[in-house]
């Protein structure tokens, strides 16, 4: 009688043996992994499958075997009949044992196959099982993917338009935005504010001082960035009412902003323009710190006590068209020291 063996072993070690219970599985495979799983979970399906047709064709020849066979004719042999009729019953006798022990052997065995037959299908039904919760944890892997990437593309765009915006606030100058210094016609100005009078333009003081308190509130910002600190002088800036103290000395604190009334005109007057003075000395000594770092850097125009560019900056005993032009030469050195200063900082 041909052997059948027994379910393979290694099937019963496979990934569902490792987790009887397939609906707590949790499976955290990549692609690869996964890909290798599911081939290696089909080839053990295919083989389970495969013996338990095997088992089942095993079990039906059994079967086959087991009906009883044909009777012999008792008239085939007419030699002695009684002779005959003893060796035929002590043949039938021994055949009727031989018979009946291997049927016994055949029902043995057809229990023992339908058993193997029944545990194949157990393993067949963990294995869909395990097969049908390893796709919906691939599928949530799948999806776990997705939404990961969703969220880097996000983090990509964002990443974009910061370094977009970083870019572009590299190269703004934030002091050229906070202080445009620029011109209109003879007038020098700082963000708008004229710088000046003449006869045939007259210019409210409000604005030429907030001109002047834009101009000191500027240099004293340089200075800070710079790490400078002015020798004598301290600027003190205050919109349109800033002054400049003398620290060292005689001590004292000039007004660095003009007014119309008549009845101190005199007196205000010589006290403006002490601050317009020391307003330049500070701009001179700025100058001479930026000269020292580098010597190609001079400023524009130079200044010699209360001159700059040879045009005195005083209001006193002064033509208007003169002191319109010093305002604007001053503004064109502190234009040139922010310059100088933003170009440090890079």
């Amino acid at each position: 009688m041909e052997h059948i063996e027994g379910p393979d072993p290694n099937l019963s070690g496979g990934a569902y043996a490792s987790n009887p219970s397939p609906s707590t599985a949790t499976f955290i495979l990549c692609s690869e992994c996964a890909d290798s799983l599911a081939i290696t979970l089909e080839q053990k399906l295919a083989h389970a499958r495969k013996e338990r047709d095997a088992y089942a064709g095993h079990l039906s020849m059994l079967k086959s075997a087991s009906s009883p066979s044909a009777s012999t004719d008792p008239h085939s042999n007419s030699s002695s009949p009684t002779d005959n009729s003893i060796h035929a019953n002590s043949d039938t006798d021994l055949d009727n044992d031989s018979a009946l022990a291997e049927l016994a052997a055949l029902e043995r065995e057809s229990l023992l196959v339908q058993q193997n037959l029944a545990d194949v299908e157990r393993e067949l039904e963990e294995i869909d099982a395990a097969e049908q919760e390893y796709w919906i944890q691939v599928n949530a892997l799948q999806m776990h993917q997705l939404s990961i990437e969703e969220e880097r593309d996000s983090l990509h765009s964002r990443l974009a338009v910061a370094n977009a915006g970083l870019e572009r606030l590299e190269k703004t100058n934030v002091y050229n935005d906070a202080f445009r210094i620029w011109h209109d016609g003879p007038f020098g100005t700082i963000n708008g504010f004229r710088l000046g009078r003449l006869p045939n333009l007259p210019v409210e003081w409000n604005e030429i001082n907030a001109a002047l308190g834009q101009s000191l509130l500027l240099v004293d910002v340089l200075a800070t960035k710079l790490g400078f600190i002015f020798k004598g002088y301290k600027l003190v800036p205050m919109g349109s009412f800033s002054r400049i103290e003398k620290i060292e000395g005689d001590k004292a604190a000039y007004e660095l902003y003009g007014s119309n009334d008549f009845t101190v005109l005199l007196f205000w007057n010589r006290r403006f323009d002490n601050a317009l003075v020391a307003f330049l000395q500070c701009i001179q000594q700025l100058g001479d710190f930026i000269q020292q770092r580098d010597s190609k850097l001079k400023l524009p125009y130079a200044i010699h006590k209360d001159k700059i560019g040879d045009v005195s900056i005083r209001v006193q005993f002064n033509q208007d068209e003169q002191w319109t032009r010093a305002l604007k030469f001053m503004l064109v050195n502190i234009r040139f020291l922010l310059v100088c200063c933003v170009s440090a900082g890079k």
